[in-house]
C-alpha cells in the first residue's frame, strides 16, 4: 500500500495545485456569499475528486493482467506512458500560452463564481474535477492503484490518501477563512493577485513535470 501511495503522491499534488479550482475557492472567499457557499464548494469538490479517482481505478481494472505474478502489467505500463506523455503536452502548450499572454484575463464563468449560490457551488466544484487535466490526473492516480493490485480496503485508503492531498489547498483556505476572515481575507487579495500573473506558468510547468514523473513509471514496466 505504501508503495501505491508513493505512486499517486506526486500526481495528488499535482492536483492540489491546480490553480482552477484554487481561484474558484479565493473567489468564493472574498464575496458576500462565502457563509453561503465556501462549504458546498468544498463539499463538492471532495466528492468530485473521490468519485472520478474511484472510477479511474475501476476502469482500470480492465486492463489485461500478466498471466504469471512475475511478469511485467504491460498494459499498465502502456496506459501510463500514454498519460504521462498526454500530460507532458498539455504541459507545453499551457506554457506556451502562459508565454505569449502579456495579461491576464480570467475566464467569464471564473468571475461569476463569486454570485453562485450554495447549490450552484456544489454543482461547479463537481464539474471542475471533469476538466480534461483533472480527468488526465484522475486516470494516472487510478493506474497506480491499478499496478500496485491493492486489496478494496487498500485501495480505498489510497483513493483517501489521494482526495485529502489533492483538496487540501481548496480545504485549509477555507477553513481558515470562515475562522477568521479578518485576518485572511488580506492574505487572500495578495494571492489572488500573485495568481493572476503567475498561475498559468507554475501550473504549466507542474504538469509537465508530473506528465514525466507518470511516463517514467510507464517505461518501468517494460
Amino acid at each position: 500500500m505504501l508503495d501505491a501511495i508513493g505512486h499517486v503522491l506526486p500526481v495528488a499534488v499535482a492536483m492540489a495545485f491546480s490553480s482552477v479550482p484554487i481561484m474558484a475557492t479565493i473567489l468564493i472567499l472574498l464575496s458576500p456569499n462565502r457563509k453561503r457557499s465556501a462549504l458546498p464548494f468544498l463539499i463538492g469538490w471532495v466528492v468530485g475528486l473521490a468519485a472520478v479517482v474511484s472510477l479511474a481505478a475501476l476502469g482500470a481494472q480492465a486492463l489485461p493482467s500478466p498471466r504469471f505474478d512475475r511478469q511485467p502489467d504491460v498494459a499498465v505500463g502502456i496506459a501510463e506512458l500514454v498519460v504521462g506523455l498526454a500530460l507532458v503536452v498539455f504541459g507545453i502548450v499551457r506554457l506556451r500560452q502562459s508565454y505569449r499572454s502579456t495579461t491576464y484575463e480570467m475566464p467569464r464563468w471564473l468571475s461569476a463564481v463569486s454570485s453562485l449560490g450554495p447549490w450552484s457551488s456544489l454543482g461547479v466544484a463537481l464539474v471542475l474535477n471533469l476538466r480534461p487535466k483533472a480527468i488526465l490526473l484522475a486516470v494516472a492516480a487510478g493506474l497506480g492503484i491499478r499496478g500496485d493490485d491493492l486489496p478494496l480496503a487498500d485501495a480505498a485508503i489510497v483513493i483517501a490518501v489521494y482526495t485529502v492531498i489533492s483538496a487540501s489547498t481548496v480545504a485549509v483556505p477555507i477553513v481558515l477563512t470562515l475562522a477568521a476572515p479578518e485576518r485572511m481575507t488580506p492574505r487572500l487579495v495578495r494571492v489572488r493577485e500573485w495568481m493572476a500573473r503567475n498561475s498559468g506558468a507554475v501550473t504549466a510547468v507542474i504538469v509537465l513535470l508530473i506528465g514525466v514523473v507518470i511516463a517514467g513509471y510507464g517505461l518501468e514496466s517494460f
